[in-house]
């Protein structure tokens, strides 16, 4: 038998146990589906527990007990972020190699253009936070897809729910053009994207974290609206009215950095396979809380230092400007000086502004990306030198 053969029915007998909710065809589509739709293949798959295996059984893992151990409560904010909205977010990535900003831990906000980071600085572990619950559970959709997935091309066929090229090997050498060219080109078959969602879904609870109903269900409606809109998701905000300027999700994909080079983690195998390793070891770690919350950064510092590391980049996107508006942006400079760090550690901001362009802002883009030393951060801040959100953003960036 083939292994498109075993993938397609492992894929339907877990399509079965879901609409049947027979509980020992569940547990045996689990080991099927997860292992020959992702483990067959995978190449360069971290050793440990595999997908869909004992670990699916517990309802506790190491991995579930770092979030717990690292969280806060999940609290609101007005937009589902389900990709970004910064077209400028690799414009930093050259000076990062100029800089030396490599290993250690990473931290940052946000979906996937965290993934971007990753695959650039090559940390040996990497902490998604966000002060949405929600945002934690999207990681974890993205952590099953990069579980499934051979390569890059399979990824993000899986994601948008288009079908897998045959030959897939040949794909790992081909430009993010021609996978953007072949994905965007493919139909979306109903079936498979349910059966789809079914193999994921038991992906999702292999981690081990306790999750709800409701928590399956916003992972699903996840899944469904990059399904739905595929490459031509754009970033949406709840309660605001939409900006032509928002991208969408191919245009960010196809963003360059600023000598012209396409920088996203899915311009390259090598870098997609490095943040599916990191992945599959445990070691993209989404954590929910808030960068002026009590307890979740400093737990992170604190996680980072007993693994005798330094953070070595903290990228904040531009929840700075929302710290100053609602008063606690020194409890988030107290928390963001706590971290262990080198003279390399710095900060990644983004910067929008409409009313005032900032001086590094590149024409054609609303977001501006700006790199600071946390050395430097910390000194300013000290010296009491911020006293408003654009002393922040025009003081200290490096070129």
């Amino acid at each position: 038998m083939t292994e498109l053969s075993r993938c397609s029915i492992a894929r339907c007998c877990v399509l079965v146990a879901f609409l049947l909710g027979s509980v020992a065809c569940e547990r045996q589509g689990a080991a099927g589906a997860a292992g020959a739709v992702g483990a067959a293949g995978a190449a360069g798959r971290a050793a440990g527990a595999q997908p869909g295996s004992a670990r699916a059984l517990v309802a506790d893992s190491t991995f579930a007990r770092i979030i717990e151990r690292l969280s806060e409560p999940g609290q609101y904010f007005d937009t589902d972020n389900l990709i970004s909205n910064e077209t400028s977010y690799l414009h930093i990535v050259s000076a990062l190699e100029e800089m030396g900003v490599s290993g250690g831990a990473y931290i940052g906000v946000g979906p996937d253009q965290n993934f971007s980071y990753i695959a650039r600085i090559r940390p040996s572990v990497a902490f998604i936070i966000d002060i949405r619950r929600d945002n934690m559970l999207q990681q974890l959709l993205f952590k099953a897809l990069f579980s499934l997935s051979r390569n890059r091309v399979e990824y993000l066929a899986l994601l948008l729910g288009r079908p897998v090229p045959a030959d897939l090997v040949d794909w790992d050498d081909r430009s993010l053009e021609q996978l953007i060219e072949y994905v965007g080109a493919a139909p979306i078959s109903p079936h498979e994207a349910e059966s789809l969602q079914s193999v994921v879904e038991i992906e999702v609870k292999s981690s081990g974290l306790p999750l709800t109903e409701q928590d399956l269900s916003t992972i699903r409606r996840y899944h469904r609206t990059f399904i739905a809109n595929g490459l031509d998701l754009r970033f949406s905000s709840h309660g605001r009215a939409p900006l032509r300027e928002y991208p969408t999700y191919r245009r960010l994909l196809l963003e360059r950095d600023l000598t012209g080079r396409r920088a996203s983690y899915l311009a390259r195998e090598g870098d997609f396979q490095f943040v599916k390793l990191l992945q599959e070891r445990d070691l993209i770690i989404p954590v929910v809380g808030d960068l002026a919350g009590p307890h979740a950064l400093r737990a992170i510092g604190e996680h980072v230092a007993e693994r005798g590391e330094r953070v070595s980049a903290f990228y904040t996107s531009n929840v700075e400007f929302y710290l100053w508006g609602d008063g606690s942006f020194d409890r988030f400079a107290r928390n963001t000086i706590a971290l262990p760090r080198s003279e390399r550690s710095v900060i990644i901001r983004s910067y929008f502004g409409r009313r005032f362009r900032h001086p590094r802002s590149v024409p054609g883009h609303l977001s501006t990306q700006l790199l600071q030393t946390i050395d430097d951060f910390s000194s300013q801040y000290t010296a009491g030198d911020y006293r408003s959100y654009l002393d922040l953003v025009l003081g200290g960036a490096l070129d």
